[in-house]
């Protein structure tokens, strides 16, 4: 079956959700939003804690409340959808190939296409974890789904390898379910989570954390028996006669989180080797003309309010695209990571919008510092602005706005450094 859209965007998670609705309000009529679950909501429908909202609506909510807000109205603008719908190809030139049961093989031609396919977790075969191979290791997510949408319980006595948010709050889940977390381990010195998990999940239910520490073995039959664990030195290394023994039926791992790009890199579209996202510029347009990304499959982000954002940004971005009427710099300006930042995203910025005040850059530190000011340095290294903030953490992602009356036309680069107050 051939088709024809004005945009296509791939994965209606939160991303995709956010592109198609605001590309409607910005006149893009001919939407398809293809999704390869049989329901939309990306992994919103698993998370059922609250903590969703807060920045967007202005109240919490739990995930499923999230995704059925966008949900709604996407039926109210009678946006085409195609969910059990997996995408195989994506080529330079917008073509998309897609297959499900119901149509068959899918020829979708596009003026414009949205990356949206979010992020998958890292496995233990990432990591490389010793030991033999018996039931009860788990991703964090994969137990979460387990739960909390298929009604099965994952064990009785877990560790949880990792401090990163999902991890936080399924040790917090499996404790609720009557489970006993004995300890969550993390290999860094400080939680690679937001703090508000860590203070809601852990501190709240008394679930130990150990910073600087790892598991060096599990150890099991048809099923895991215990974990060994040993500190780690500066180097992440095990530290010899550091190792003790934890008795536990049940492994879930919380190790970071791989933006799905296989279909981006297919499409020659260049990633960012931090990230392992596309690299774009501040409309989240690729290198490729009329391809955009957005979500978790751009950087990894911490709340789906920012993610909604981004896909506001690209709906916006897609419609003016689609009208022909961009102005570009005359040469782009460059944005690099300095002191203490792992990232930035967007890496250039492309474009003059009329009436634009300002740019928003998001960002992550490397390690966590108190009392900085974040300083946006031009290439003569002039400061065009600042910003003070009390802390940042590798765990939560920091924002800041780019007044757009200090770019200059002749400005080449900005860097962004983090120095101490």
């Amino acid at each position: 079956m051939k088709l024809e859209y004005d945009l296509v965007i791939i994965g209606g998670g939160p991303a995709g959700l956010a592109v198609a609705l605001e590309a409607r309000r910005n006149t893009v009529k001919d939407i398809l939003l293809l999704e390869r679950d049989k329901y939309l909501g990306g992994i919103l429908p698993q998370c059922i804690h609250n903590g969703f909202g807060v920045q967007y609506f202005k109240e919490e909510l739990t995930g499923p409340e999230y995704a059925g807000r966008f949900i709604t109205k996407l039926k109210d603008c009678q946006i085409n959808v195609k969910k059990e719908t997996m995408v195989i190809n994506i080529t330079s030139d917008k073509r998309i190939i897609a297959i499900n049961r119901d149509d068959g093989l899918l020829h979708i031609q596009s003026k414009a296409v949205v990356l949206a396919m979010g992020c998958r977790e890292r496995t233990r075969e990432a990591i490389a974890v010793p030991g033999s191979r018996p039931a009860g290791i788990f991703t964090a997510g994969t137990a979460q789904r387990y739960i909390n949408i298929e009604g099965y319980m994952p064990g009785r006595e877990v560790v949880v390898l990792g401090s990163g948010d999902i991890g936080m709050i399924m040790a917090r889940r499996m404790t609720l379910e009557g489970a006993r977390v004995k300890a969550v381990l993390e290999i860094m010195p400080f939680s690679t989570g937001l703090i508000r998990n860590k203070v809601q999940c852990l501190d709240d239910f008394n679930i130990p954390l150990k910073f600087n520490h790892t598991i060096t073995r599990i150890e099991g039959g048809k099923r895991v028996e215990k974990v060994t664990v040993a500190q780690v030195d500066k180097n992440l290394q095990a530290i010899p006669g550091t190792e003790e023994e934890i008795s536990c039926d049940t492994v879930l791992l919380s190790v970071g989180l791989i933006p799905e790009n296989e279909l981006t890199s297919e499409a020659g579209i260049k990633l960012d080797p931090v990230t392992r996202g596309p690299i774009v510029n501040e409309n989240r347009e690729t290198e490729i003309e009329g391809i955009f990304a957005c979500g978790n499959v751009l950087h990894v982000h911490d709340l789906a309010d920012f993610v909604t954002e981004e896909g506001e940004i690209v709906g916006r971005a897609v419609g003016e695209y689609l009208k022909g009427n961009r102005k570009f710099r005359s040469q782009p300006i460059k944005i690099f990571p300095g002191d203490n930042i792992a990232y930035v995203v967007p890496q250039h910025i492309d474009f003059i919008v009329p009436g634009r005040k300002k740019i928003k850059l998001f960002m992550r530190v490397k390690k966590p510092e108190e009392r900085v000011k974040i300083n946006l340095i031009d290439d003569k290294g002039r400061v065009l602005t600042a910003y003070k903030k009390r802390i940042v953490t590798p765990g939560e992602m920091v924002s800041v706005f780019l007044p757009e009356v200090l770019l200059d036309d002749k400005l080449k680069n900005i860097t962004i450094s983090i120095k101490r107050d």
